[in-house]
């Protein structure tokens, strides 16, 4: 049965389901990530999804192998590229992953351009379809909290520069479309909200959050949002 499709843009066309390879390096063999790719490619999947950190748990001697794997894979396979559409993430604030730019530290946009080009050079491509923000560069709730704490509120890389960086490399070639990951109802109407100015190539198309039967947290906000502004979910 072949995996049904939809637009993802005007130009982009994916598969409903989409692969992802945050365990390729570490749960995950180059070859039994090889053969994951290739059955999924067979079956009708062209829309794989990365990130910089990746694979997890996050380690310094893995950091980028998803990334890594999957452009091997498509070089390996001889894969034309527009036959395939590639997602990843720069990641967002953290203090804890020392080894990914400082922490990194933030957002802005000395490491949005870094990320970039490092995850264009590890994917072995001349562009990203679809370039994510991992999480935001502000405090909220998220990876299991529940409930907001605006006593732990902390200075952020501004909406502004964030969409500054993301349009200049739009504008460069090296991305097509950015989307968010583990973002808010704010976070979202915020992005679309400043897109709206100077950087409307820079337009946020997806939104990957947490969805399962146990997380409902996207039909108490988020879906009113990308209802309203024409979101496929």
């Amino acid at each position: 049965m072949a995996v049904p499709l939809f637009n993802l843009a005007p130009d982009i066309t994916v598969s409903r389901l989409c692969l992802g390879t945050m365990t390729f390096g570490e749960q995950n063999s180059l070859p039994q990530s090889f053969e994951l790719l290739d059955k999924a490619f067979d079956s009708g999947i062209n829309f794989f999804d990365s990130a910089e950190m990746y694979p997890v748990p996050q380690r310094s001697q893995t950091q980028g192998r998803s990334e890594e794997y999957l452009g091997r894979w498509i070089r390996s396979r001889n894969i034309p590229r527009d036959r395939v559409v590639l997602a990843t993430k720069v990641s967002g604030p953290s203090g804890q992953m020392t080894w990914i730019r400082n922490g990194p530290e933030s957002l802005d946009s000395r490491n949005i351009a870094e990320a970039i080009d490092n995850s264009l050079r590890r994917l072995q491509s001349d562009y990203i379809d679809l370039y994510q923000v991992h999480w935001p560069d502000r405090y909220v709730p998220m990876f299991g909290e529940t409930e907001y704490d605006q006593s732990r509120i902390y200075s952020s890389v501004s909406f502004e520069e964030q969409l500054a960086a993301l349009d200049r490399a739009i504008g460069a070639g090296k991305i097509r479309y950015i989307g968010l990951s583990n973002e808010t109802p704010y976070g979202l109407m915020k992005f679309l909200h400043v897109a709206e100015g100077d950087f409307g190539n820079a337009r946020t198309i997806s939104v990957q959050n947490c969805y399962n039967l146990l997380c409902r947290n996207f039909d108490s906000g988020m879906a009113e949002c990308c209802h309203h502004e024409r979101y496929q979910f």
